[in-house]
């Protein structure tokens, strides 16, 4: 082994060294912060305002600018629409048609005190994933805590609802499901 060997990886080492600090040092200053949001209008100001050797007519002109009042909001800038606009040419259905047997569900549930949310497509795969799972064998209490889980967060007008009253609820679904939706 030669004296420049060692040296070889010492300088080697600290090459590495040197440009993963480059390289990471990089990648911070890359990533940045989330300081460019912008908060406020910034003010306007104008190199001939803060002269003294500006021309009258030039300082009128940053008076001007500096007094005139912010813009208002663009278009883009409003809120949307209160109803959805069908698109032309959409591909997709604007409407979910409803099965025979998932119209029975929806209608078992109501007549029990339970209202479905939206257009009542997640109560009805909430009703297919309970055939599923009868047919995989998927024990009781297991379809009990998923259907608890997907139908008690809340009730629909948004106020939480109690364990219990969650739990009351999905088995509902469940008594309802095997009477009406799974055959």
């Amino acid at each position: 082994m030669s004296l420049f060997s060692g040296n070889r990886n010492t300088f080697a080492r600290a090459i590495a060294v040197g440009s993963l600090t480059l390289i990471t040092g990089g990648m911070l200053v890359a990533c940045g912060s989330d300081d460019s949001t912008v908060t406020s209008t910034p003010p306007t100001t104008s190199a001939a305002a803060s002269s003294s050797a500006a021309s009258s007519s030039a300082s009128a002109s940053a008076t001007t600018t500096a007094s005139a009042a912010p813009t208002s909001p663009g278009a883009a800038a409003t809120a949307p629409p209160e109803q959805p606009q069908s698109i032309e040419g959409f591909p997709g259905p604007t409407e979910v048609e409803v099965s025979p047997e998932a119209q029975a569900f929806l209608d078992g549930l109501k007549a029990k005190g339970i209202t479905p949310e939206g257009d009542g497509s997640i109560a009805v795969n909430t009703a297919n994933y309970i055939c599923a799972a009868n047919v995989q064998g998927t024990s009781d209490e297991e379809i009990l805590a998923l259907v608890t889980a997907v139908v008690g967060s809340a009730s629909t007008d948004g106020t939480a609802i109690t364990s219990e009253q969650a739990t009351a609820n999905a088995q509902v679904y469940i008594d309802v499901a095997n009477a009406t939706f799974c055959k």
